[in-house]
């Protein structure tokens, strides 16, 4: 009891004997969370936005016309029999004409009544987790080995365009949050350098009256770990606090869930303790 004590007395007389060192301290890594939340929150959003971008690709399978209406059950079925197809649209020729007209605004085939030139389609639809090049390169190969099948289009160009720009925002995103972090433990650290040089004399003393190195740097771990998680929880509430007075009306913002800021606090509580720790660990070799 004597020790946890005495524990408890040393990590307050840190804060209120450095009082501008730990406000410093605790205003930059709140800083820094604050920029971590909102690459997060904009990771998110940006992954949502993909994924309803890709929800709306199709895939337009053209039928030959050699093929008899009455064929048309058989090939549809054997197209939608293909892993990763989730839904087959059929359209007639006279669907094809109806569209045409609503693109164009005027009907083009005016005198092909008998004979409409216009092929026959499926829209074709897919699931989630195929929606990638690879996946569709995959499909387009077995659809093309349909009888019955002429050819397929989809905008490809414009989904390796989408992988590659994300691909390159997931990049930029793994750097950033190592940039980040790395400035997390060299901010904390440094405060806590600070600190301990202010009482180095007394921490030495302690040692030669036989105090243990896990003993002396116990209250310096328990305030990183609480500025730490201070910071992260504040940066939190200045997110929520302008939550609800930005509206964003194109685009829906992806927060994430109570667990997942939880875990981030608890993973600013471990940075908080290795950060206490780096700014200890000099004195500890003497």
């Amino acid at each position: 009891m004597i020790r946890i004590n005495h524990i408890l007395k040393e990590f307050f007389r840190n804060l209120y004997r450095n009082p501008g060192t730990a406000f410093g301290g605790f205003l930059s890594m709140a800083l820094l969370f604050v920029l971590f939340d909102l690459f997060w929150i904009a990771a998110g959003t940006s992954d949502r936005f993909y994924d309803e971008l890709l929800s709306d690709l199709k895939m337009e399978v053209f039928i030959s016309e050699g093929v008899s209406d009455s064929s048309l059950a058989a090939t549809r079925q054997a197209v939608a029999s293909i892993p990763g197809i989730r839904e087959t649209e059929y359209i007639s020729k006279s669907d094809a004409r109806r569209e045409l007209e609503t693109l164009v605004g005027i009907d083009l085939l005016i005198g092909y009544d008998t004979v409409n030139p216009l092929p026959r389609s499926y829209i074709v639809s897919f699931e989630p987790e195929y929606l990638t090049i690879d996946g569709l390169t995959g499909i387009e190969g077995r659809v093309l080995g349909v009888g019955g099948v002429s050819h397929v289009y989809y905008s490809r160009s414009w989904l390796e365009k989408a992988e590659d720009a994300k691909r390159v925002i997931s990049e930029v995103g793994i750097a950033l949050g190592v940039v980040i972090l790395l400035a997390l433990l060299i901010s904390s650290a440094n405060n806590m350098r600070l600190m301990t040089r202010a009482r180095a004399v007394g921490f030495e003393q302690m040692r030669l009256q036989g105090a243990g190195g896990v003993f002396l740097a116990f209250p310096f771990l328990i305030e990183g770990l609480i500025i730490s998680v201070f910071s992260a929880g504040v940066g939190w509430l200045v997110i929520f606090y302008f939550k609800d007075r930005v509206d964003f009306t194109r685009v829906e913002i992806i927060y994430p869930s109570v667990d997942q800021i939880l875990l981030f606090c608890a993973g600013a509580a471990v940075v908080g303790v290795v950060s206490g720790y780096l700014g200890i660990r000099r004195l500890l070799r003497f």
